[in-house]
């Protein structure tokens, strides 16, 4: 695993890819699933890993947290850059925190809070979750408005953070006020798109973003690289050809679940058994799993094509 300073060159060398994690029936990490995915992404050129919402962070139990990572770690090349979160209740954040101090993890992502929580408040938290970790953070907005322009910029001053994942939803994303604030404030090399393919090239091209998460990528990482790579070199149509192959996958996740239809996708498309998702969340039923499962396995033979 990749362990020395986050840099500029780091967040711009792979797409971020967000992979599912995989459980057992009974819940207990899948480790050989969790290995044969993460072969299938690394084998796609995929440098960078963020073990986030896609993995349910938000529901693992502090009990289980450095398990989990250490199992995370000891699957990785040894050039792979793992991404783990924390939160986003301020106990779990404090709690993981001294788990994640003791272990070689650059930095580490705090998930977004959604209720209760202030502009102030989010910015105490995420100076005391920086000094307990020993380092600066990847601060996830995921709405509008979540954070002022302003307070994210005093705390990129004061050292606390080492990237911004941006995933606030818009039905245009051409037309974001809010990005373009924090921009102005903010360097943009310091931001990377967080919502997938379908925003990807408005975000890269228009806002000068620095890279890109996906979770589709988990199904399709060669194409998904090749996009980032047509971004950088400024291809643009060439690039919207390789987006519009992702773009059915994307919009079952939309239509009924981001996190669980990717779940099961990588099931269903044969990559690896992701087995049941940690409660609270569950799988698809029947008839979800009908409509993806010939999405999934489109997009794997294409990237394999």
């Amino acid at each position: 695993m990749k362990t020395t300073p986050v840099t500029h060159a780091d967040l711009s060398r792979s797409v971020i890819a967000v992979p599912p994690l995989a459980r057992n029936a009974d819940f207990s990490l899948n480790r050989a699933a969790n290995a044969a995915l993460i072969r299938h992404l690394e084998s796609g050129g995929v440098r960078s890993l963020m073990y986030g919402g896609n993995a349910n962070f938000y529901h693992i139990p502090v009990s289980t947290y450095q398990q989990t990572l250490e199992m995370i770690a000891e699957l990785v090349g040894p050039d792979t850059w793992v991404l783990p979160s924390a939160g986003p209740e301020y106990g779990n954040l404090m709690d993981q925190a001294a788990i994640l101090r003791n272990l070689p993890f650059p930095t580490a992502m705090m998930l977004p809070m959604t209720f209760p929580f202030t502009d102030e408040g989010l910015a105490t938290g995420a100076r005391q979750f920086t000094d307990k970790l020993g380092k600066a953070a990847v601060i996830y907005v995921k709405s509008e408005n979540y954070i002022r322009p302003e307070t994210l910029a005093k705390l990129v001053e004061e050292k606390r953070v080492v990237a911004v994942k941006y995933a606030a939803v818009r039905t245009d994303p051409a037309d974001d006020p809010y990005l373009k604030s924090l921009l102005a404030l903010l360097d943009r090399n310091l931001v990377v798109s967080g919502i997938g393919e379908r925003p990807a090239i408005v975000h890269l091209r228009d806002f000068g973003l620095t890279s890109f998460t996906s979770g589709s990528i988990c199904v399709a990482p060669h194409g998904s690289m090749k996009l980032l790579k047509l971004l950088q070199e400024k291809r643009y149509p060439e690039a919207e050809t390789i987006r519009s192959a992702y773009i059915p996958l994307e919009d079952c996740r939309d239509d009924i679940s981001p996190i669980r239809v990717l779940h099961d996708a990588v099931s269903l498309a044969g990559i690896a058994d992701m087995g049941p998702m940690l409660p609270l969340l569950t799988g698809l039923d029947s008839a979800q799993r009908a409509r993806v499962a010939p999405v999934a396995k489109a997009l794997l033979a294409k990237d394999r094509g």
